[in-house]
């Protein structure tokens, strides 16, 4: 059996943990999609996370196929927690950076993208700019002596 490790990773406010929430139920993790807004996230269990309505602590989610074990790590995208989003960095195989089209590339996207760099994870810029509401940035991370490509998957996620 496979095991990936894939961490969401954003500024505050992108969609992370909405869109974690999405592929949870897409995966038959979770029978209902919980909102971070409507305070019932799965991921967002802490009291504080709930009442502020915002990731506060590193959460993981395990989703299983045929032949993979997926551990899903949603990280606080709010500048005053990244220290629990940077712990996870050693420990993913893929990192997923969502950007969201409404507030576009914000300072700690920046960052982000910066420490993904440090940590070994190869980057390539978006060939093309689409209208879209979620541009998810799917990177993999570098193998010892191997230069791995970067996958880009762009995704409109409507909102209600």
């Amino acid at each position: 059996m496979k095991n990936i490790v894939i961490g969401m990773l954003a500024h505050v406010d992108a969609g992370k943990t909405t869109l974690a929430e999405g592929l949870l139920y897409t995966g038959n993790v979770i029978r209902k999609l919980g909102r971070v807004d409507n305070k019932d996230a799965f991921l967002d269990t802490d009291k504080l996370e709930r009442l502020r309505g915002i990731t506060i602590f590193a959460k993981q989610a395990v989703i299983k196929t045929e032949n993979t074990y997926f551990t899903l790590l949603d990280t606080p995208g709010h500048v005053d927690f990244s220290a629990e989003m940077e712990r996870t960095l050693a420990v993913l195989d893929y990192a997923v950076l969502v950007i969201s089209a409404a507030d576009g590339v914000q300072s700690h996207t920046r960052t982000v993208w910066k420490l993904l760099d440090l940590s070994l994870i190869h980057i390539s810029e978006p060939t093309r700019r689409t209208p879209i509401s979620y541009a998810v940035f799917c990177l993999k991370k570098k193998k010892k002596h191997k230069r791995c490509s970067c996958l880009l998957y762009m995704h409109s996620i409507e909102t209600t």
